[in-house]
């Protein structure tokens, strides 16, 4: 079982991994959950522990097969966030701040209008970056070396 790319992606994604979630269709409506990974490709995002399904997996070297139920994608359409303040579910708009820093903010009917915080998961690095240099990365040294400089003609191309 396999998912299609979707034919028209979203283009201004409003919901990030972190975020805490309603949904609003589906056999899990009404639920609430965070977000535990986004599908751009496929407009679906993965709310824990939300819209499980069994899935059959046969035995092979090193793992044992049976039936596990695991999270099944939603369609990003069929969920919405949490306002922070009233609790409900909400659109989300983006405004500046006076002093020029970008936020979501709630939006809708029964939206308070209040800041909708960035996750902190986001600060995270999904795969950290490395810390001991290989063999094809330039050392410190010669990255920092200075070898062009208008003024002196240092480095200035013969033509």
């Amino acid at each position: 079982m396999g998912w299609k790319a979707a034919e028209k992606l979203v283009r201004h994604w409003k919901i990030l991994r972190g975020d805490n979630v309603m949904i609003i269709r589906g056999k899990d409506k009404g639920e609430s959950g965070l977000i535990k990974r986004v599908i751009r490709s496929q407009n679906r995002v993965i709310v824990e522990g939300k819209n499980l399904v069994k899935k059959h997996i046969k035995q092979g070297e090193g793992h044992t097969g049976g039936i596990f139920s695991i999270e099944a994608p939603l369609h990003v359409s069929n969920v919405q966030v949490l306002d922070p303040v009233t609790g409900k579910p909400c659109k989300i708009g983006y405004k500046y701040l006076e002093d020029g820093t970008k936020v979501r903010f709630a939006r809708g009917m029964n939206a308070s209008g209040a800041v909708i915080p960035r996750p902190e998961i986001l600060k995270e690095r999904r795969k950290p970056r490395p810390t001991s240099l290989g063999p094809k990365d330039t050392p410190i040294e010669l990255a920092l070396e200075k070898t062009y400089d208008a003024n002196a003609g240092i480095g200035m191309p013969d033509l």
